[in-house]
């Protein structure tokens, strides 16, 4: 084989193409829009206050329903305040509570919702 043939293994050869690991695009973070007060940020509190009130409102509502009527309960039934107690102690007020606890295992899960929205994931 003659000299001038011969190739030499000193020669580097350069490949081009894409890239093989590539940053995955820089993606705005929730809370960053939200520290920024962008549209999207705006429309991520918008949401959490939205399903806050639809729970105030989910609230309220049954409070009406179920204290709104006793009124015209009471006068109905004329005069006899034992029975009134009763029906405001007894009736009522039990009521009361478990909506009480609802609403604020509602709210405590709109509001981790929304964390679990905002944070990293």
């Amino acid at each position: 084989m003659p000299a001038d043939r011969r190739v030499s293994t000193d020669r580097r050869v350069v490949v081009t193409g894409p890239p093989r690991r590539t940053r995955p695009l820089s993606r705005s973070r929730p809370r960053t829009e939200i520290d920024e007060q962008t549209t999207l940020g705006h429309t991520y509190v918008r949401s959490l206050m939205r399903s806050q009130l639809r729970a105030a409102l989910t609230v309220f509502a049954v409070l009406i329903l179920l204290v709104g009527p006793l009124p015209l309960v009471f006068t109905v039934l004329g005069d006899s305040s034992s029975l009134e107690w009763f029906v405001l102690g007894f009736c009522v007020y039990p009521p009361l509570v478990l909506l009480a606890g609802w609403y604020v295992r509602r709210a405590d899960r709109n509001e981790k919702d929304f964390v679990r929205l905002v944070e990293d994931r």
